[in-house]
């Protein structure tokens, strides 16, 4: 195992470096895929030098989702204190479901998730747990919400027809959540966003009593802080006044924008999530933890184990349900998410997480201000925000994109909204510097006159007027 583990530093240490003097990986094309990297499993083993290098061949050709030239999902960087507690995690290999398998690394888990109850301003009848990623923890949200409604569906499935509400902007999860639930991907409805990206309270409303008079039940809102393309935050207090109004249950899917809950310059956009019944959240996203890191929480931690216990002698064998988090999971043998974000936060304090989500918010500003003082640019989206979306001159943002990508420039995504579409650059990765992000523009810009002058084979498609 040590000699191993010193072959791992090695090759880690040769990944580092090879992300800083090439932060794009070589892209290859999936026909060739096969043919560029051996892949292929054998009946017979590999000695460990043809296994290294085999091994290095994949790392290296790898997307380098923490470099300096990535900006394509809603994840980035990497901290080194959450890596170690990532590294420790996998060779303790404790399954989180009780103390006597996992140890203390039940009470690491247990403080992060009262920590951020507190910080929220629930009390201690608030609770939470881990999840294995944003779209499960909001499927969570919607499982709560629905045995809230009705204690029976656990045992004796659906009787009614539900309905459940969202943005036409929100996390697709929402749809594909309904259908694990038994709700049905048809009786989820779409609530038109305004300009800017947020849910219309009063179009909610309408929809809420178009239903009931139809004969339908409502029983769940789920609202969005930072939605996946313009990174909106729904107006939460509006949504509960809704819900209160007609008893439905609030759901807050926070998994990209509710780290903003460290910061005091921008916890505001978040203003009224102690109201919600539930919300989810990611650190894997803002607070750069490895992924997943995602919590789910509820604002009555008895809705956890109505929705998600069983009893199971055979492995809860120690007599503390506080102690026994399977009992409020969705899985049984659950990895150890919880170290990586505990040992980032443990070594940089709330504190650090407050500059790390201020810095994102600042190095968006950058970003915007160039876009605003550049004339071949349009600004598509709005402040506060830390994903900003523009078209450069009168190019295709599907093409940007796609063009850098496959000649090793950058990693950025596109959007749409309206059916009209831009390049979404998301300013996520704290290890970027201003100039880094300079640096982008400048590469893209120079990268597209060059396709220009050369004409090399980017199809210059005019993008629709924003």
């Amino acid at each position: 195992m040590e000699h191993l583990l010193n072959r791992f530093v090695d090759l880690a240490n040769e990944m580092i470096a090879e992300e800083s003097n090439h932060p794009m990986a070589s892209y290859i094309p999936t026909s060739e895929l096969a043919s560029a990297l051996d892949l292929s499993l054998s009946d017979k083993p590999m000695d460990d030098d043809a296994f290294f290098s085999t091994l290095r061949a994949v790392i290296l050709k790898t997307p380098k989702t923490s470099s300096k030239a990535f900006f394509n999902q809603l994840f980035a960087g990497r901290h080194e204190k959450a890596v170690i507690g990532e590294f420790f995690s996998a060779l303790l290999n404790n399954s989180m479901y009780t103390y006597k398998a996992a140890g203390p690394q039940i009470g690491i888990e247990a403080n992060i998730l009262s920590k951020v109850r507190d910080i929220i301003g629930w009390d201690q009848h608030s609770g939470g747990t881990f999840a294995p990623g944003g779209s499960m923890a909001n499927f969570m949200g919607m499982i709560a919400a629905r045995d809230s409604i009705n204690k029976d569906i656990r045992y004796s499935g659906i009787d009614k027809t539900y309905t459940a509400y969202t943005s036409e902007v929100s996390h697709y999860s929402i749809d594909k959540n309904a259908a694990f639930a038994g709700i049905g991907r048809d009786q989820i409805r779409k609530i038109k966003a305004d300009g800017f990206g947020k849910i219309i309270p009063c179009e909610l409303s309408a929809q809420i009593q178009r239903d009931i008079d139809a004969g339908y039940t409502p029983f769940f809102v789920n609202a969005t802080a930072g939605t996946t393309e313009l990174g909106a935050y729904d107006d939460i207090h509006a949504l509960r006044a809704i819900c209160d109004h007609y008893q439905l249950w609030l759901h807050v899917d926070g998994a990209y924008g509710a780290a903003v809950m460290f910061s005091k310059a921008y916890k505001h956009l978040i203003s009224g999530i102690e109201t919600a019944d539930s919300f989810s959240f990611n650190a894997h996203k803002m607070l750069r933890v490895p992924l997943p890191c995602s919590l789910f929480m509820v604002r009555d931690k008895q809705c956890l184990y109505d929705s998600f216990s069983n009893e199971a002698d055979y492995l809860y064998q120690t007599g503390d349900d506080e102690f026994n988090p399977g009992k409020i999971s969705l899985q049984c043998g659950r990895r150890n998410d919880a170290l990586k974000f505990w040992a980032l936060w443990k070594s940089i304090g709330t504190q650090g997480l407050e500059h790390m989500v201020d810095y994102q918010f600042h190095l968006a500003d950058i970003a915007r201000n160039y876009i605003r003082n550049h004339p071949d640019y349009t600004l598509c989206s709005f402040d506060d925000s830390v994903s900003v979306c523009f078209n450069y001159k009168d190019y295709s943002a599907r093409d940007i994109c796609t063009a850098l990508y496959t000649e090793n420039k950058l990693m950025v995504g596109y959007g749409c909204t309206d059916g009209k579409e831009y390049v979404r650059l998301v300013t996520i990765n704290t290890q970027n510097s201003e100039q880094d992000l300079l640096d982008f523009f400048r590469t893209m810009e120079a990268f597209l006159a060059a396709s220009e002058t050369e004409n090399q084979a980017l199809e210059l498609a005019a993008a629709p007027a924003f």
